[in-house]
């Protein structure tokens, strides 16, 4: 297989374990999220859950990607992740299984993301949780937000995309 250049060019583990072939949103604007449940951006969480809400009609996906790489704020397994997540934020977005999104272990869609995006002063690591890839349509990604940018501060980015 060439260089993968779009979303729909990778597979993942979803939380049950099966694997999810992003094909499956071409066409569709999507939202990637790494997250985590102990962690100061966690109430992220419902701001995420209220763009899903908002504008997946219209188009838009939101993936989460628990992550427990930074400070060890993700370690539950999966079925802890998913309950805390429906009960606290009421999340029904799309919560993929755990991965690494930095390091030689890092899952390819993340390794890709970095390099499509990359940080401030093009650092490509990721920094902490949260930290946000919008991908448009075309499955190109249109641009990387930090951990600080708080979902609805997209709005208007993601209004432009759909």
């Amino acid at each position: 297989m060439s260089d993968p250049c779009r979303l729909a060019d990778f597979t993942v583990r979803r939380a049950d374990g099966s694997e999810e072939n992003l094909a499956a949103y071409a066409g569709q604007v999507v939202l990637v999220v790494n997250t985590a449940s102990k962690c100061g951006f966690t109430p992220q969480y419902a701001g995420l859950e209220a763009l899903w809400q908002a504008y997946r009609a219209r188009g838009l996906v939101v993936i989460g990607f628990p992550c427990n790489q930074f400070g060890h704020q993700e370690p539950g397994d999966a079925d802890e992740i998913a309950s805390f997540c429906s009960l606290n934020f009421g999340v029904s977005f799309p919560l993929m299984a755990k991965v690494e999104v930095n390091g030689d272990a890092a899952t390819p869609l993340y390794k890709w993301l970095k390099a499509e995006a990359p940080g401030l002063l093009g650092t490509r690591a990721i920094k902490w949780n949260f930290t946000k890839f919008l991908i448009g349509r075309d499955g190109r990604v249109i641009r990387r937000y930090a951990p600080t940018d708080k979902p609805e501060a997209l709005e208007k980015d993601i209004e432009a995309a759909l």
